[in-house]
């Protein structure tokens, strides 16, 4: 890898997100596009498949990437509690929970992992408004993700997800520390497929995310190590 191959991985705000199920196709992926990316995210389809093992593994075999571990746990504190401490010597650098779950879940969640950033997730962004009417919650999107952002840094999340139609308002209103973390990003020309709130890489990080997770764009790419490398290039 040349200086400025490293300098763009080392910089890049993309987080790739690796929804397979097998050991086998997420390392090819992480080795196909390693090159550019620096931080992977391991969903409930690999952690349900291949559990604590399958995260140690891709540690070994890939030491100079980190993990956004994306478990979106929610439950009562004591369950929650129990479930970071079960991944705590995991120490992924990003560890998803619910922000819905409340701040004393999220007090528990963040006191049973050090070196990771507790990750509070407000509002799915496969939801729209008319979702959130049907599901008996406040119809604005903005509203709903402030007021469950920031009543999760306030119980110790370090970080947050947001959609990043949701990300200018939260950059204003939340400590420069706290980072945003927006999914629901496509480039201009890639199929939105199942997000109903979705922004550009381009224009999610002008709004004021921190990081950008992508991953159809890329995994499903005809050259995934290209598309990750275009991508990246077109934000540094």
């Amino acid at each position: 890898m040349t200086q400025s191959e490293w300098h763009m991985k080392s910089k890049s705000p993309i987080i790739v997100a690796l929804d397979f199920p097998d050991l086998e196709r997420t390392v090819e992926m992480i080795r196909k596009t390693e090159q550019s990316i620096s931080i992977y995210k391991l969903g409930l389809e690999f952690f349900l498949s291949q559990g604590r093992r399958g995260v140690i593994e891709i540690k070994k075999a890939f030491p100079g990437i980190d993990i956004f571990l994306d478990l979106k746990l929610h439950d009562i504190p004591n369950t929650v509690a129990g479930a970071c401490a079960g991944i705590a010597d995991l120490q992924p650098k990003f560890l998803t929970v619910h922000a819905s779950g409340g701040g004393e879940m999220i007090k528990a969640a963040v006191a049973k992992v050090s070196n990771t950033s507790i990750t509070a997730v407000t509002v799915l962004t496969s939801l729209d408004k008319n979702e959130l009417l049907n599901l008996g919650l406040p119809k604005d999107p903005q509203a709903l993700a402030l007021a469950l952002a920031k009543r999760a840094v306030a119980s110790g999340a370090t970080s947050i997800v947001c959609s990043p139609h949701e990300a200018s308002l939260l950059r204003k209103e939340l400590a420069e520390e706290v980072l945003l973390i927006t999914p629901g990003v496509r480039p201009s020309d890639a199929s939105h497929d199942d997000q109903n709130r979705v922004m550009t890489p381009r224009a999610a990080l002008d709004a004021g995310a921190n990081y950008v997770v992508i991953g159809r764009p890329i995994t499903k790419a005809a050259d995934p190590r290209f598309a990750a490398a275009e991508i990246a290039a077109s934000l540094s």
